[in-house]
C-alpha cells in the first residue's frame, strides 16, 4: 500500500466526498439494513444541497485520505452550532469517520482519527465526542482503544427504524 494524504476538503470535493460517503455507509451498514432505508437516509444525507451547505459551514470540517489518487476514506468533524447534539463550545464531535472496506485494517481509520485530534487541539477544544451504533462492534473497540468511553445513548433513525448509538467522548490533555 502506498503512503495515505490527509486533504482537508472544499467544496471542489464535493462529489468525491458525496460517492465515498455513499460507497462506505453502504459498505458498513446496507447488510443490515433494508434497502429502502438505506436509499432513504443515502437521498437525504449525500444530496449536493446538503453536502454543500455542510462543506460551506465554517464549523463544519472535513477531510479526505488518498491513496494516490484514490480517495479511501473521510472524515468530517463539528464544532459549535454544527455539532449534531451536544453544542458544547469546548467539544468537537466525530460526526464520521469512514474507511472503504478495501482499506480497512490499514491504519487509514487511525489516520483520520489522528486528524481529528489534531483538529480539536488546533481548536483549543477540551474533549472529543462522537454517536456509534451499538451494534458496530469494529468501530467500538477502536474508539474504546483510543480511549473513548461511554457516556450517554441516543436514538439514530434509519428509514422507520430507530437504533440506539452509543455517545462517547474522549477528554483531551
Amino acid at each position: 500500500m502506498s503512503s495515505i494524504i490527509i486533504n482537508r476538503s472544499s467544496e471542489k470535493d464535493l462529489e468525491t466526498l458525496q460517492n465515498i460517503g455513499m460507497q462506505t455507509f453502504t459498505e458498513t451498514f446496507a447488510e443490515d439494513n433494508t434497502e429502502e432505508a438505506m436509499k432513504k437516509y443515502l437521498e437525504e444525507s449525500f444530496n449536493t444541497e446538503k453536502i454543500k451547505s455542510e462543506l460551506n459551514n465554517p464549523d463544519s470540517f472535513f477531510y479526505i485520505a488518498w491513496e494516490e489518487d484514490n480517495p479511501v476514506g473521510y472524515l468530517k468533524v463539528n464544532s459549535g452550532k454544527a455539532q449534531t447534539e451536544l453544542q458544547d463550545e469546548s467539544s468537537l464531535e466525530i460526526e464520521r469517520i469512514y474507511v472503504k472496506k478495501s482499506h480497512q485494517g490499514k491504519k487509514v481509520g487511525q489516520l483520520l482519527y489522528n486528524q481529528a485530534l489534531e483538529t480539536a487541539r488546533h481548536l483549543n477544544k477540551s474533549y472529543l465526542w462522537l454517536g456509534v451504533w451499538e451494534e458496530n462492534l469494529r468501530a467500538l473497540q477502536f474508539y474504546r482503544k483510543n480511549g473513548f468511553v461511554e457516556f450517554d445513548k441516543h436514538i439514530f433513525r434509519l428509514g422507520e427504524e430507530e437504533q440506539t448509538d452509543l455517545m462517547m467522548k474522549k477528554v483531551l490533555d
